[in-house]
């Protein structure tokens, strides 16, 4: 069974920084996308950042420039360095991950629980 365990959310003041992991455990045959989503309280859960197995990453508008992704295939495992946090990025940071399970010939897409990160001004 896949699963992703995510670590590293917390409080902060706005200006601080956080890192984020998730790590995909379980009989993973490879994995195609990991990446980030958030959703703050009355709100869409909504993508912060993705990066594919060939590299190619993808930020949403509100956090280029201070968010940064990097993976570790060898280790499957994904990060997330927050800097220059501001309040509006309050919400629960969700793992994604589109993976191909051992013995199973299709992609599936897979969720961590969540973590959640509290800036405050």
């Amino acid at each position: 069974q896949v699963e992703l365990v995510e670590s590293g959310g917390g409080s902060v003041q706005a200006g601080g920084s956080l890192r984020l992991s998730c790590k995909a455990s379980g009989l993973i045959a490879s994995i195609n996308v990991m990446g980030w989503f958030r959703q703050a309280p009355g709100k869409e859960r909504e993508l912060v950042a993705k990066l594919s197995s060939s590299g190619r990453e993808d930020y949403s508008d509100s956090v280029k420039g201070r968010f940064t992704i990097t993976r570790d295939n060898n280790k499957d495992t994904v990060y997330l360095q927050m800097n220059s946090l501001k309040p509006e990025d309050t919400a629960v940071y969700y793992c994604n991950a589109d993976l191909i399970p051992w013995g199973m010939g299709e992609h599936y897409d897979y969720w961590g629980e969540g973590t959640q990160v509290t800036v405050s001004s």
